[in-house]
C-alpha cells in the first residue's frame, strides 16, 4: 500500500533548468528563469478518504508468478454521468487473471456536500465491469447528448451506454466494439468528419498466461518481463461509427491495422494543421506512431517523416503516457511522451507538422530518467500562464534500493513551467506520498476552477489529489458543447485579449479527454491566464473547421459555449 516517506526522497532530485540540444548543460533552476521564484511547497493534498473515494486496486499478483498484466495498473475516467454539472469518477479495477469475477470497476457520483464540497457516493453495481481492467475512454457514441464509456481489458473490452441519470447499460454485443485483444488506452474522435464519434483502441501485446516466460531484473532475481522479452506486438483497432452508436471494425481498411505496436498511451489532435484528426500512440520499446488522418477515416503513419518516432539520438524509447498541448502558443500541438527508468521524457516541439526533440533544453532530461513515468498531464496548475507537468510514477522491475515498503513504488513528479518551454521540479508537491502509480486523470473535482488529479496506484488505494497550489494569476474555463448537448470532442478554443492596439496574448487549448495513460480527463477546457484579468475574446474551432466567436468573457469562471450560439468567425 502507499506509505509516506521522507521528503528528502523528492528533494534529492537534481534539476537541469537549461541545456542546449548539443548536450552542454547549465545547472540551476529558477535563477535561470528571470523573475520566477523557486517552485516549492505542497501543490496537491490527498483527499480520497475525505471525499469518500476509498477504492483499492488489486492486481491479483501472487509471489513468484510475475504475469505481465499484473504490473500495468488500472485506469481512471472523469465524467459527468448524471449531467448535474459535477465531475464523477470512474475507476478501473484489474482483479485476478485466475478469476476475473473477483474484481469490478466502480463509479463514484459526485454529491455536493456542505458548502459545496464534493462528497462521492459509490453507485453500486453501475458499469461494474469484471474483466481484467486496464483503462477507460468517454464519448457520446449515439448522438443523444449523454456520455458513454468504453472500458479496455486484457481480454474483451466493454462499451457502456449512459442514460444521463448516472446509469449505464452494457451494449457491447449489440454495438460491435468488443475488441478481444489486450487493450490499454482508447479514444473517441471524428476522423471522417461525419458528425459521429469513431473509436481508436491501442493494444499492447499478443499474450496469454500459457505463453508466459521467466524474466529477471538487474539484480538477477525473477521479475516482470518487458515487451521485448516476448516481442509479440499487437495490432491496434479502429471502429467506425454508423451514426447510431453501432460500430464496424475497419482496422484493416483504415490503415491502422497495417503495423503492429506496443501501444500504451493515446492522444488525438490535428498535429499537421490540415484540419483533420490524427492519432499519436506511445509505444513501449518501439517507435511511436503518428497516424495522420486523411479526413475520410483512413490513416498513414507519418511519425518517422514528422520526426517524432524516435528521440534525437535515433532511439525508440519505452513510451508509457503521452500528452499534447501548446506551451509555446504558436497554434500547433507539441507532445511529451514519458518513458521508462533511465530514459528521459521525449519533448517533441512541433513546427508546422515537423517535430524537434527539445528534451534536454526543456530541463526534463536528467530529472525524468530517474523514474518510470506513466500518467501524464500538461496543465497550468498555479494559473501563472505557463503549462506545468504532472507525472505519475512507478517501477515495472525492482531495483537495488526500495523507496517504500512496495518495491515498485516511486514518488510522483510535478514540474513547474518557467516559460520558454523550460521546467523545474516542485519539491514535495504532493506531500511525499509514494506508490506504484499508473493512470492519472485531470479535472476540477471540487468546482473551484483549478485542476485536480486522480491517480491509480497498483495494489493500493487510488489517490485523489486536490489542487492547493499557490495561485499567482487568473483562469478561465470553457464547457464546449455540440448542439445536442454532448461535449464537443476535438474542438479547439483560442482565447485572446482585446486591447486598443489589437488582439494579443493568444492561448490555445482543446476539448480532448484522451491522453495520459489508460485515462480519460474532464472535457472542460481550462486556461491559465497569468496576470491577464481583462475579459477574453474567444474563438472556437469546431470539429469540421467551422469557427465561431464568443465574448468578451470574464475570467474566474466557467463558460458554456454551444455550437451555433456564437458569432461566425469564418
Amino acid at each position: 500500500m502507499a506509505v509516506r516517506v521522507l521528503v528528502a526522497l523528492v528533494l534529492t532530485v537534481p534539476v537541469v533548468a537549461g541545456c542546449s540540444d548539443g548536450g552542454s548543460s547549465a545547472s540551476g533552476s529558477a535563477a535561470n528563469a528571470g523573475t520566477n521564484e523557486p517552485a516549492q511547497g505542497t501543490w496537491f493534498r490527498e483527499r480520497g478518504h475525505a471525499f469518500g473515494i476509498d477504492f483499492e486496486h488489486r492486481s491479483g499478483a501472487v509471489p513468484e508468478r510475475y504475469l505481465m498484466p499484473e504490473i500495468m495498473g488500472g485506469g481512471v475516467a472523469l465524467i459527468d454521468a448524471d449531467r448535474d454539472g459535477r465531475l464523477d469518477v470512474y475507476l478501473v479495477q484489474s482483479g485476478s487473471l485466475d478469476d476475473p469475477a473477483q474484481g469490478a470497476n466502480r463509479l463514484y457520483l459526485n454529491r455536493a456536500g456542505e458548502g459545496g464540497a464534493p462528497e462521492f457516493e459509490h453507485a453500486v453495481g453501475v458499469a461494474a465491469d469484471t474483466g481484467y481492467g486496464m483503462g477507460a475512454a468517454q464519448g457520446d457514441v449515439d448522438g443523444d447528448g449523454i456520455v458513454d464509456l468504453y472500458v479496455t481489458n486484457w481480454g474483451r473490452n466493454t462499451l457502456y451506454r449512459g442514460d444521463g441519470a448516472g446509469g449505464f447499460a452494457d451494449v457491447t454485443e449489440a454495438c460491435g466494439a468488443g475488441d478481444d485483444g489486450w487493450g490499454t488506452s482508447a479514444a473517441f474522435f471524428d476522423p471522417d468528419l461525419d458528425g459521429d464519434l469513431d473509436l481508436y483502441v491501442a493494444n499492447y501485446l499478443v499474450w496469454s498466461p500459457q505463453g508466459a516466460i521467466e524474466c529477471r531484473n538487474e539484480m538477477g532475481a525473477r521479475d516482470y518481463c518487458s515487451p521485448q522479452s516476448h516481442f509479440s506486438p499487437a495490432l491496434d483497432a479502429f471502429y467506425r461509427n454508423a451514426g447510431d452508436g453501432t460500430f464496424t471494425d475497419e482496422s484493416e481498411a483504415s490503415g491502422i491495422g497495417s503495423t503492429p505496436g506496443t501501444g500504451l498511451g493515446v492522444t488525438v489532435g490535428d498535429f499537421d494543421g490540415d484540419g483533420t484528426f490524427d492519432v499519436f500512440v506511445a509505444n513501449d520499446g518501439m517507435s511511436d506512431f503518428l497516424w495522420a488522418g486523411a479526413g475520410d477515416g483512413t490513416f498513414v503513419d507519418r511519425a518517422f517523416e514528422a520526426g517524432c518516432a524516435l528521440d534525437d539520438s535515433g532511439v525508440a524509447k519505452a513510451g508509457m503516457g503521452v500528452v499534447a498541448a501548446d506551451p509555446d502558443r504558436d497554434g500547433d500541438l507539441d507532445v511529451v511522451v514519458c518513458n521508462l527508468h533511465k530514459q528521459s521524457d521525449s519533448f517533441f516541439v512541433n513546427d508546422g507538422g515537423r517535430f524537434r526533440d527539445r528534451t534536454l533544453r526543456s530541463g526534463l532530461g536528467s530529472v525524468s530518467r530517474r523514474f518510470t513515468r506513466f500518467g501524464l498531464g500538461w496543465i497550468d496548475f498555479d494559473h501563472d500562464g505557463e503549462l506545468d507537468l504532472f507525472q505519475a510514477n512507478g517501477r515495472v522491475m525492482r531495483q537495488a534500493r526500495d523507496l517504500a515498503d512496495d518495491p515498485y513504488a516511486e514518488p510522483n513528479l510535478v514540474l513547474r513551467g518557467l516559460g520558454e518551454m523550460r521546467y523545474e521540479v516542485v519539491d514535495n508537491a504532493d506531500g511525499g506520498l509514494v506508490a506504484t502509480s499508473r493512470a492519472a486523470a485531470f479535472g476540477d473535482l471540487d468546482g473551484d476552477g483549478d485542476v485536480d488529479v486522480v491517480v491509480a496506484n497498483r495494489d493500493a488505494r487510488f489517490h485523489v489529489f486536490e489542487n492547493v497550489a499557490p495561485k499567482v494569476g487568473a483562469w478561465i474555463g470553457f464547457d464546449v458543447r455540440e448542439a445536442n448537448g454532448a461535449p464537443a470532442l476535438g474542438a479547439r478554443v483560442e482565447t485572446f485579449e482585446s486591447t486598443a492596439s489589437g488582439n494579443d496574448d493568444r492561448r490555445y487549448a482543446r476539448c480532448e479527454p484522451a491522453s495520459s495513460y489508460q485515462s480519460s480527463n474532464e472535457t472542460r477546457v481550462h486556461v491559465g491566464l497569468g496576470a491577464r484579468t481583462t475579459p477574453s475574446i474567444v474563438t472556437v474551432v469546431w470539429p469540421g473547421g467551422e469557427r465561431e466567436d464568443f465574448g468578451p468573457l470574464a475570467s474566474g469562471r466557467d463558460h458554456r459555449l454551444v455550437r451555433g450560439a456564437g458569432r461566425s468567425a469564418d
